[in-house]
């Protein structure tokens, strides 16, 4: 049974910011070291991002805010507001872009209307509230009471992989099923002052977005898919268990993110993609940049840069995963569906184009994916003359 992504969209906040001015309001805060201040001119500037969104309004200068939690642009000083507070900001925000992705991808799918959703899949890592994201949409959206729910939560930056990979395996079970995922970050809401290397690299990359999916193997004659779902595989790397972590602090959630990340990568990428790549014989010991495209889930330009180096994948095929890097930053789960967003946004080829995809995150895990970009069939001219002149 073939597994289709029928609808993919995404949603930012409103709020926009500019990574210089983002990078200057954290150089000026006290209390930074000499090499802190330097850490955080080198973080910002070489992490290959020009803008990003964040749901706290008031991380801009232009904020009006009368009682400022998160920064006050009156003296430019950052505050630290306790986890409560920052939650409580997640619970009103998050549940914004979760119906705002969600209703948009649901809308965009011809042929399935809301009451037709039978399972619904919300990811996040950067928030809890109960009832959650999950009751939220099928209330805004107007789905069917009944629908099955499902919240996976703080896994991190791979979590749309699991996500769906449950879809699939969802719709495998009952050809009728129709799935909607969403994943939808604020990893806005944890950025401090601080002169410790992760948290200066986590204000410098992570940022706000919402994505959202509608899955399924039903036949919908109004709609071409976008995408097949091929095979999912997981792999955890031997070491990197203490390189990468996302742990409860009491003024936010603390991004463990070590410098070393990048050359576990690199060691063990090749390992992490052979289970994958070996469920098609066809694809076992053929060159990497012979698959067309590489949805790259962009932890950071380092790692992209790591990539790009061990698998030997050209400029173009790292196109997708930089551009969000530079146009959205690392907004968790939610960005490698950014990434296949940019894939299906490019001009169509003759035939279908394969993709091959991987996210990294806690553990340190790897997840990736293996899908089919569905293109139209290229129409013969001559065909297309003869339906103009028969309705002529």
């Amino acid at each position: 049974m073939t597994v289709y992504v029928r609808a993919l969209e995404t949603a930012v906040p409103p709020t926009l910011l500019i990574q210089t001015e983002a990078r200057d309001v954290f150089a000026a805060q006290p209390g930074l070291t000499r090499l802190g201040s330097r850490l955080v001119s080198t973080c910002f500037d070489s992490a290959a991002i020009d803008t990003r969104y964040t749901a706290v309004q008031e991380l801009t200068m232009d904020s009006q805010a009368e009682n400022p939690q998160f920064f006050d642009p009156a003296t430019g000083l950052l505050r630290s507001p306790s986890t409560k507070a920052r939650n409580d900001l997640f619970a009103r925000e998050a549940t914004k872009i979760f119906i705002e992705a969600a209703s948009a991808a649901v809308s965009s799918c011809a042929g399935i209307d809301p009451v037709d959703i039978t399972h619904l899949i919300t990811v996040s890592c950067t928030g809890f509230f109960n009832p959650g994201p999950d009751y939220k949409i099928v209330r805004a959206l107007g789905l069917n009471p009944a629908v099955q729910r499902y919240h996976l939560g703080f896994m991190g930056c791979y979590a749309a992989f699991p996500a769906l990979r449950a879809a699939k395996s969802f719709c495998e079970a009952d050809p009728e099923a129709v799935v909607l995922v969403v994943c939808a970050e604020l990893c806005s809401l944890h950025v401090r002052t601080s002169n410790d290397p992760d948290a200066i690299m986590g204000s410098a990359l992570f940022a706000d977005g919402a994505a959202a999916a509608v899955v399924t193997a039903r036949e919908v004659p109004e709609s071409t898919p976008l995408l097949q779902l091929d095979h999912f595989e997981t792999v955890l790397t031997p070491v990197g268990e203490d390189s990468m972590a996302w742990n409860i602090g009491d003024e936010g959630f603390e991004m463990v993110l070590g410098n070393y990340v990048p050359h576990i990568i690199d060691d063990h990428i090749v390992g992490a993609l052979e289970p994958l790549l070996a469920r098609e014989s066809s694809l076992t010991g053929l060159p990497y940049r012979d698959i067309t495209h590489w949805a790259i889930h962009p932890g950071g330009r380092s790692i992209l840069d790591k990539v790009q180096s061990r698998l030997d994948l050209t400029d173009e095929q790292l196109v997708p995963a930089r551009e969000t890097l530079r146009n959205f930053g690392n907004m968790s789960s939610a960005t490698v569906l950014f990434v296949l967003r940019h894939i299906l946004d490019l001009p169509a080829q003759e035939g279908d184009e394969r993709i091959c995809s991987m996210a990294f995150g806690p553990g340190l895990t790897v997840e990736t994916g293996l899908f089919t970009k569905i293109n139209q069939p290229l129409q013969d001219p001559r065909l297309a003359d003869e339906a103009e002149s028969s309705l002529a």
